[in-house]
């Protein structure tokens, strides 16, 4: 069976004779959204709790539900490692080539390595070359129920990647004062300037293999 048109090709994969456009499309929306959030972040107050959980010089698998991904930019913007642990950071994306300017926005934001996958496009090789990275001493930031969902369930892929790494998983939780939620499968929230955003950090939970069910219920609890 043939893939849609839309996702036949990935952002390293656009043909040479339309690459013109697409970099413009990909750097040119990536700035501006990165322009977008600073503005956001200017006249939106953050409150950030649990930074006494994170542990120093160490390094940590974050991840939070699809919904609060534009939540999530915001309070972290302009330097994402900075509001959370300041280790190198290291995210597996969506490759199709639509999320180029998602990309650009991430590399803007502090993400040093971008490594290309998810489920249904080569999602198990990505993530062996992230738990590589992580043994490096990298942090990454995931959602355990995207890219496709359902929404608000836990897969068990973070929990994989937590055991083969040796990383702890910590879930982070947002809310805002003053937000919409739009009608999208994850039902994405998106707050309104001059609001207030809350970040709740979580206790990292080390995924062994004697703990695995038992570390799976406490990150869905986590969450949320």
């Amino acid at each position: 069976m043939r893939k849609p048109i839309i996702s036949r090709y990935q952002v390293d994969q656009v043909p040479i004779v339309i690459r013109s456009q697409f970099y413009l499309y990909g750097y040119g929306l990536g700035l501006l959204l990165f322009f977008f959030l600073l503005i956001l972040r200017v006249t939106t107050k953050v409150k950030i709790s649990g930074q006494e959980n994170i542990r120093q010089g160490s390094n940590h698998i974050f991840c939070l539900w699809h919904s609060f991904v534009p939540l999530a930019l915001i309070t972290a913007a302009p330097r994402i490692p900075a509001v959370l642990d300041g280790a190198p950071q290291a995210w597996m994306q969506h490759p199709v080539w639509y999320m180029k300017p998602i990309h650009v926005l991430l590399r803007l934001m502090g993400v040093k390595k971008i490594i290309l996958g998810s489920t249904g496009h080569s999602g198990r090789d990505a993530a062996e070359r992230l738990a590589d990275l992580l043994r490096q001493g990298c942090s990454t930031v995931l959602n355990p129920d995207g890219p496709y969902g359902p929404a608000f369930v836990l897969k068990k892929g973070i929990l994989h990647l937590s055991l083969k790494s040796g990383v702890p998983v910590v879930a982070v939780r947002f809310s805002s004062s003053s937000s919409r939620e739009l009608r999208t499968w994850d039902r994405k929230k998106l707050s309104y300037p001059f609001s207030e955003i809350e970040l709740k950090i979580g206790e990292p939970i080390q995924v062994t293999n004697d703990n695995f069910e038992h570390a799976y219920a406490l990150i869905e609890r986590a969450l949320g």
